[in-house]
């Protein structure tokens, strides 16, 4: 055999690169299309857990207490749906979930201002992690004021005690804790990962 002949045979053919090439293509399709699945079933995994550890902080909170926080989320009265009274669980807009949210979060942290700083003595039930706090930001990326308990999908968490104010309105008799999940526009109730 000359040289030439043996280094045809070691060759490989663009047949046979455009094989393995789409082999890989296909792979890497199948790959990252399990990605998104994986992660938000991840992510509902989080919401599930942290609405069960929050109803225990608010079940510590009735314990102290001997009710669930209610109030007005906007300070001003009664202005509805801030009211936690008067929101209802089936409004398809996160957006209004969030002074109430709002209101949910300082009553278990005990910081009254929404700013990371509560009172010295301040009765805490829950410690959030960052993670689950949107607010304003600093220079840093820091946050320096609460908006909203944020759901693992980015949206405010939902709290309701209307119930409580008429048996009519609400699922349950103690709170309704949810979170609209990925379902942006707030319609599809049967996604959403709820406490009733």
């Amino acid at each position: 055999m000359t040289k030439h002949e043996c280094r045809s045979e070691a060759s490989f053919t663009i047949i046979e690169l455009l094989v393995v090439i789409a082999i890989i293509i296909i792979l890497a399709g199948l790959i990252l299309s399990t990605v998104g699945y994986v992660q938000k079933k991840g992510a509902r995994s989080r919401a599930e857990a942290e609405i069960a550890a929050i109803s225990a902080a608010l079940e510590s909170y009735k314990a102290d207490n001997g009710i669930y926080p209610r109030g007005n989320a906007s300070g001003s009265g009664t202005t509805a749906p801030y009211d936690t009274d008067k929101l209802d669980a089936r409004l398809p807009i996160a957006s209004a979930y969030q002074p109430a949210c709002l209101f949910l979060y300082k009553q278990l942290s005990g910081d009254t201002n929404a700013n990371l700083q509560p009172p010295v003595g301040a009765k805490s039930y829950f410690s959030f992690k960052p993670q689950m706090l949107a607010g304003a930001r600093d220079s840093n990326n820091n946050i320096t004021s609460v908006i909203y308990i944020r759901d693992p999908f980015g949206n405010s968490y939902g709290y309701s005690t209307a119930y409580q104010y008429s048996p009519t309105t609400g699922y349950n008799p103690t709170f309704d804790l949810w979170s609209v999940a990925d379902d942006s526009s707030g319609t599809n109730q049967a996604q959403w990962i709820k406490n009733w």
